[in-house]
């Protein structure tokens, strides 16, 4: 590399000097020498043509500096005015940012951006003093931990379909803590990027509260998309009423001490005062390979931390319609439970939790949605989840539960189907609904051990259910003769006091 950058500095000399030599020789030979005209003639015309590739060079060199020199004062030009464009970006950058900042500030319309996955990016002061939070409590947060689990649950499908790039528009009422009733109009736009991919959409709400309104009780008013339920309706006793509504009227008044059942039961969601159990499903044969898996319980706080079961307080919030919201806040909390568990590596590979479903779930066309869009915020696979549909019900609605197995299993959840053996559900009804459990109704896994038809069932069911690559889950098991009965019977799993009594499911 010295050798090579030596000869490039004495290249352009060489030529001179090739020249200087020649014309030295040439005059040598004829002043001091007898030699030839054609020698020296030769020597003057090798002269001449030397001087004329000298001088070509030398035209050449020249050329090339000023070409060189004219780049030089253009990008010289460019440069200069590059720098006072840059200097009038950066004035004009300041002046938008000082707009902008005071637009920010002043601007009574709350604008908050949400990414693709559901965090905020951006918000204005509007935005953050209505929901009264500092600005660490929402920048780069989901949206469920800024709105509430209530509100999210509310918006799940019109952000889903924001976030698939649909505009979206409505009204809808928010509650203060402090009780005052509040109604907004909202905007979803979608935000793309240069390829027109979706990367999230601008929230835009204005209030349209009037007033006088404001200082108002807390109170609930169906307003559309995402607004909340009504949950004010009477549970009292009217003339004439049906024996149901008579025992919903007494469960009621043990529930609350007052007839407003439904607020209660909205209110105990809202609160988290429901609390989570968990009771094991084991399988049964020794080395299977199987993994454990868990029922979810649900039961609902008293005071002096007493625990009310489940059909104390279902009936009420089945006719107020709240169970999408209970099953919803079930499934919130098995998947934040679930995410712990993974991040302190204690989660059980394969390990399933079994949810028993509302029919007003399975008929809630929002609910897969909502489903959809938590699994990928918390970035858990659907497969913990498995999702329990009443026997009863494909012989009731058998196309809405075809539809709701569908949009869960797209999701990646299982699907049980519970009760089976009661109401006598054909096998040929299930194999078209594809599910991976069978659970055989408890009435019938008591009678085994003292009645013959009894344990003929089960293993019928057992035996068509391998057939068809279906496992079999036996309810309500409760000694240990009913466990060797039901493994004999080649029964997959058991669940029940036998096995294991419900335990707390921590949050």
């Amino acid at each position: 590399m010295r050798d090579i950058r030596l000869y490039r500095a004495v290249r352009p000399y060489l030529s001179a000097v090739a020249v200087i030599a020649t014309s030295a020789v040439l005059v040598f030979t004829i002043y001091f020498t007898e030699i030839g005209l054609q020698w020296t003639t030769f020597l003057t015309g090798l002269l001449v043509a030397s001087i004329l590739a000298e001088a070509s060079r030398m035209s050449r060199s020249e050329w090339i500096l000023m070409r060189r020199t004219a780049q030089l004062a253009s990008m010289k030009d460019k440069l200069e005015h590059m720098t006072r464009l840059h200097e009038q970006d950066e004035k004009g950058l300041a002046v938008a940012k000082s707009r902008l900042r005071l637009m920010d500030e002043t601007m009574p319309t709350m604008v908050a951006l949400i990414d693709s996955d559901g965090r905020c990016r951006y918000h204005n002061r509007a935005f953050r003093n209505w929901l009264q939070l500092r600005p660490e409590q929402i920048n780069d947060r989901y949206m469920r931990e800024i709105l509430g689990s209530k509100v999210y649950t509310e918006l799940a499908t019109v952000v889903r379909q924001s976030l698939d790039g649909q505009a979206a528009s409505y009204v809808r009422t928010h509650t203060m803590p402090n009780g005052a009733v509040y109604r907004l109009a909202v905007e979803h736009v979608p935000q793309l990027d240069e390829r027109g991919k979706v990367t999230g959409f601008y929230m835009l709400a204005n209030d349209l509260t009037e007033r006088d309104d404001v200082p108002g009780a807390a109170r609930h008013a169906s307003t559309g998309m995402g607004a909340a339920p009504d949950v004010a309706g009477s549970a009292a006793a009217q003339t004439g009423q049906a024996d149901q509504d008579l025992f919903i009227a007494s469960l009621s008044e043990q529930v609350t001490g007052q007839e407003d059942a439904g607020r209660r039961i909205f209110s105990a969601i809202e609160g988290g005062e429901f609390s989570l159990f968990c009771q094991l499903i084991a399988p049964l044969e020794t080395g299977s390979g199987e993994s454990a898996h868990y029922e979810i319980l649900i039961r609902l706080k008293e005071e002096e931390q007493n625990m009310m079961p489940p059909g104390a307080f279902f009936p009420l919030a089945e006719k107020h319609g709240l169970m999408p919201y209970l099953d919803r806040w079930v499934v919130q909390h098995i998947l934040q439970r679930v995410t712990i568990q993974n991040q302190q590596g204690i989660q059980q590979q394969g390990s399933i939790f079994f949810i028993n479903v509302a029919r007003a779930t399975i008929r809630d066309p929002e609910f897969p949605a909502f489903l959809a869009m938590v699994l990928q915020e918390y970035g858990v696979a659907g497969s913990v989840l498995c999702f329990e549909v009443p026997d009863s019900e494909l012989i009731l609605e058998s196309a809405v539960v075809a539809e709701f197995i569908q949009q869960v299993r797209q999701c990646g959840c299982h699907v049980a189907l519970s009760g089976f053996g009661r109401d006598g559900v054909s096998f040929n009804l299930i194999r078209g609904f594809q599910v991976e459990f069978l659970k055989i109704d408890g009435s019938i896994v008591l009678e085994i051990l003292r009645d013959p038809v009894g344990l003929a069932k089960v293993v019928a069911i057992s035996r068509v259910a391998k057939k068809i690559g279906i496992k079999t889950i036996a309810e309500m098991v409760e000694s240990e003769e009913a466990i060797t009965k039901l493994r004999e019977a080649g029964v997959d799993f058991a669940q029940g006091f036998g096995i294991s009594r419900p335990n707390s499911f921590i949050e």
